[in-house]
């Protein structure tokens, strides 16, 4: 996905401090944005004041590539976060002056769907076991270290997430941990060890 970016003549950058708002819900969809650093968390207030999160953008990941003229949730830098962003105008000339840049854009917006129906299935799932070993399994397919997950989100995000109270979130990570099939890291408590790869699997299934 950095082809995408780098193709643009004017591309910017910018930092947000954890917990800041980087566009709001209805905002005009001006820009299209690629996390460089840190993470993102996209997210829409319910009607009863509960909060539903969408995704969660990791460093390459790119976000905002809306099909309407608005934002249709509010995007949150979950921690420390630098992004690269670009004008939605310019893809137009972007995508004349190198076709194959359409090829990376059709791919991201099969990715995203593809998150939506996975995360759609996800709520789904029976009980909350399987949700929780579920998302950690995808987080564990993002990362970039063998059999170790780090979750830049709180116990609260990944509860909003799942559609979870978050001491249900909490006692689901206890149970996992009691059992050694993970291991979290003393020193750094979002840093997660997983033991055994095929317990978890079998739960999320």
């Amino acid at each position: 996905m950095q082809r995408l970016f780098a193709s643009f003549d004017q591309l910017a950058s910018a930092k947000y401090s954890s917990g800041a708002e980087i566009f709001g819900e209805g905002d005009p969809a001006e820009h299209i944005y690629q996390v460089v650093s840190g993470a993102v968390r996209t997210q829409k207030l319910l009607s009863d004041d509960r909060r539903q999160i969408g995704a969660f953008y990791l460093p390459g990941d790119i976000f905002g590539l809306e099909d309407v003229a608005t934002h249709r949730f509010t995007a949150e830098a979950i921690t420390s976060t630098t992004v690269h962003l670009a004008k939605r105008e310019c893809l137009d000339d972007v995508v004349k002056s190198d076709p194959s840049v359409l090829r990376i854009i059709l791919a991201e917006t099969n990715r995203n769907l593809m998150h939506v129906e996975s995360h759609l299935l996800l709520l789904g799932r029976q009980n909350s076991l399987e949700k929780v070993a579920a998302f950690l399994l995808e987080m564990r397919l993002r990362s970039t270290e063998a059999d170790v997950i780090h979750l830049p989100m709180t116990r609260r995000d990944i509860a909003d997430y799942l559609g979870l109270a978050l001491e249900t979130v909490s006692r689901v990570f206890a149970d996992l941990r009691s059992k050694k099939i993970l291991r979290f890291d003393a020193n750094r408590s979002r840093k997660v060890v997983v033991l055994d790869a095929k317990a978890l699997a079998d739960l999320a299934e």
